[in-house]
C-alpha cells in the first residue's frame, strides 16, 4: 500500500516534551479509531517502518501500537492541520484498536450495552468488499479469490454451500458443548463457529462478486423488510 507521509520539519513543535496530538482514523470508512500523543521520534519511526508509532506518556518512551496485543496500525496517510501542530493519522488497522477490544476507543465497552448501541464493526466490510472488487477486476495470478472467480459459479457456489455446513456444524458443537456444561470445549467451538461463519460471509460476497451483485442489493432488501409484519402462522 502506498503511503503518504509529510516532512517531520514541517511539524510546529511545541516546546518540551515536544508532543502534538495524533487524531488516528481507519482508512476503509473513516471512523475515528483513537487519539494519542507524537513527537519527532514516533513520527520517523511512523514513517519509517510503515507501523503507527506514539510517545506513552506514562512511560515516556518511544511506542508501537500494538506491539503487545498485536493489534498493530498499519499507515495509509498523514495530514498536518492548518497550524500544523496536530495529525490526522489514516490507517488499516489489524484487529480491535482500543486496549478492551473495540474497533474504536470511542466505542462503548463490549457487553449487552454496546451491542445495543451496534458498535460490531460492520463498516469493515466495506474494505472486505473493495478487495473482493478489485480481485474480480484484476485477476491477480496465485490469489485464492480470484481463482474462485475463474472457476465460474460453480466454484463459488460450491464453497458457500460447505462453507454453510461447517457454520452448522459448528452451532451444534457450541450447543452440545452449552448442554453439557463443557465451558473449554464451548470456548473452542464458539471460536470455530466464529471462524466457520467467516469462511461463509467472505464465499458469499465472491459469489455475489461473481454474479455482479453488488451487497448494496443485498442490503435493500434487509432495510426493505425491517418492520415489515410477520405473515400470520399457518394453522
Amino acid at each position: 500500500m502506498t503511503r503518504v507521509a509529510i516532512d517531520p520539519g514541517a511539524v510546529a513543535w511545541p516546546e518540551p516534551p515536544g508532543l502534538v496530538p495524533a487524531v488516528v482514523q481507519d482508512g476503509a470508512d473513516g471512523r475515528v479509531l483513537m487519539l494519542a500523543w507524537v513527537d519527532r521520534e514516533a513520527l520517523e519511526a511512523t514513517i519509517a517502518t510503515g507501523d503507527v508509532h506514539f510517545h506513552s506518556r506514562s512511560r515516556d518512551r518511544l511506542w508501537r501500537k500494538g506491539e503487545t496485543s498485536g493489534n498493530v496500525l498499519h499507515l495509509v496517510s498523514i495530514a498536518l492541520d492548518c497550524d500544523a501542530d496536530a495529525l490526522l493519522v489514516t490507517v488499516d488497522p489489524a484487529g480491535p484498536t482500543c486496549h478492551r477490544g473495540t474497533r474504536s476507543c470511542f466505542d462503548l465497552a463490549p457487553g449487552p450495552t454496546a451491542a445495543a448501541a451496534g458498535t460490531q464493526g460492520f463498516a469493515w466490510l466495506e474494505q472486505l468488499w473493495t478487495t473482493i472488487a478489485e480481485r474480480a477486476a484484476t485477476r491477480p495470478a496465485g490469489s485464492y479469490t480470484a481463482t474462485l472467480l475463474d472457476g465460474g459459479v460453480d466454484a463459488a457456489g460450491r464453497k458457500v454451500a460447505e462453507e454453510a455446513t461447517e457454520v452448522l456444524m459448528a452451532a451444534k458443537d457450541d450447543a452440545a458443548a452449552e448442554l453439557h456444561g463443557d465451558a473449554q470445549g464451548r470456548d473452542a467451538a464458539r471460536a470455530a463457529l466464529g471462524r466457520e461463519a467467516a469462511d461463509l460471509l467472505f464465499h458469499t460476497l465472491v459469489l455475489l462478486a461473481e454474479r455482479g451483485v453488488e451487497p448494496a442489493a443485498v442490503l435493500d432488501v434487509l432495510r426493505e423488510r425491517h418492520g415489515r409484519p410477520r405473515p400470520p402462522a399457518s394453522p
